[in-house]
């Protein structure tokens, strides 16, 4: 009886657990999953809660421990230092070497720092790890205020985290208004309001220029305005990166991620690189070569696994869409709203006098082909406005049909009228001038 062929895949995040819960449905390869961070698979996106003390550590496990030895999973806590493609072999720390036939690259991502004197300074650090989460208790345990640096969704998450435990929070916001650079600038306003109606402070077109500290210990940072404001702790949210240091000098060509192929090989033959260390040298629909979110790791996973097991197909992740939470407003997206449009996309923008809930639709001016739609507060259904993009619905349609992607009809009906009637209001306008 011949050997099975051995997949190894590092990192056992959602791209990588994906991948090796897929090949072990359509096929009997060995399965070995190597990490450094945690024994088990868990749900980075609840990180949050554990910490507001809403769950525990183990609830963040999707599947029970036995799940791993049952589907003939092997799971292996360690730190792969060197990947020779030549030979098929990892180098892990403490001299161990594994044999690989298929390898898969699904290493995650890491805070990106700034690179000011005083990062290393106890206090200061990021929230991506369950190490940075460790790190966090430790750091916050006689805290008596913070400042966190960027206004992106792991800002929002760590000031409400340390809301919650009622340590008062500056944000120093680069742009004029909340993750900007994302949205535009009426839904970014919108947030801000948002966030400073919990007590947070933004302070908006301000930049990090100075970190001091004393003992080893962060103590203030000083701003671009020259402001200084004293904190225990300092939190890094500006993004993440790739997290690739270990394959500078291999074969494996990277760029700011692992470069793949539509069908996520890199130039190396049997290694592939899923989630958000893949970087797509062909990004599809006019997407991000790198986009660290959950599902479109979870989509790579799916796919890589039908190409090792001799089904390839090429990734193609669809429509845009993406979800958030600002405190207790959730976000939604579908398709492109620009943060910055040009002169062929204009919005429609709509907010309810409670500042809880707001709608943008973006559309083309000359045609009303749809673009996209922001809602906050207000739930949409994917498949529905999914098949509107594919569809490429005008404007028209959109607003006549719009309680149709709705999630919650009843609720969507008190203010079904005024959103239809302030866009029909706004489109008049602009045809008028």
């Amino acid at each position: 009886m011949s050997t099975p062929e051995h997949v190894v895949i590092i990192g056992n995040g959602i791209a990588g657990i994906t991948a090796a819960r897929h090949i072990r449905r359509i096929s009997d390869k060995k399965i070995t999953v190597i990490s450094a961070e945690s024994d088990f698979f868990f749900s980075r996106t609840a990180l949050m809660y554990v910490y507001m003390g809403h769950m525990k550590w183990e609830h963040l496990k999707p599947y029970e421990d036995w799940f791993w030895e049952e589907n003939r999973i092997e799971l292996k806590q360690a730190y792969v230092e060197k990947i020779e493609a030549s030979s098929k072999m990892l180098f892990l720390r403490g001299g161990e070497r594994i044999y690989y036939d298929k390898l898969i690259l699904a290493t995650g991502s890491v805070p990106r720092f700034l690179g000011i004197e005083g990062e290393d300074l106890k206090g200061v650090q990021g929230l991506v790890s369950k190490q940075d989460l460790e790190l966090l208790e430790e750091n916050t345990r006689t805290c008596k205020s913070a400042v966190i640096v960027g206004g992106g969704l792991i800002g929002v998450e760590l000031a409400e985290m340390l809301h919650t435990r009622n340590i008062p929070v500056t944000m120093l916001i680069r742009e004029k208004a909340f993750w900007q650079n994302v949205l535009p600038l009426q839904n970014a306003q919108f947030i801000s309001r948002h966030i400073e109606s919990h007590g947070i402070i933004l302070k908006h077109e301000t930049e990090l220029k100075e970190i001091k500290g004393t003992n080893g210990r962060v103590t203030s940072v000083k701003t671009s305005a020259g402001e200084q404001i004293d904190c225990d702790l300092l939190g890094i949210s500006v993004g993440v990166k790739p997290n690739i240091t270990f394959l500078e000098g291999s074969e494996i060509e990277i760029d700011h991620g692992i470069l793949v192929d539509p069908y996520l090989q890199t130039n190396i033959t049997d290694v592939y690189a899923i989630g958000d260390c893949a970087q797509h040298k062909e990004p599809k629909n006019g997407r991000k070569d790198i986009e660290a979110v959950w599902y479109t790791a979870r989509m790579m996973g799916e796919t890589v696994a039908q190409t090792i097991c001799g089904k390839p197909f090429p990734y193609n992740p669809g429509h845009w869409f993406n979800s958030a939470k600002f405190f207790e407003i959730e976000f939604q997206t579908y398709g492109y709203v620009s943060a910055n449009p040009g002169e062929h996309e204009q919005h429609l923008h709509w907010e309810h006098p409670d500042g809880t809930k707001a709608v943008t639709i973006a559309y083309h001016p000359e045609n009303f082909r749809f673009f996209g739609i922001n809602t906050f507060g207000i739930r949409m259904r994917h498949e529905v406005l999914d098949r509107w993009l594919t569809d490429e619905r005008d404007l028209e349609f959109i607003l006549s049909h719009l309680r149709e992607a709705n999630f919650d009809p009843e609720f969507y009906d008190r203010y079904e009228k005024e959103i239809f009637s302030s866009f029909k209001h706004q489109v008049r306008e602009r045809l008028e001038h």
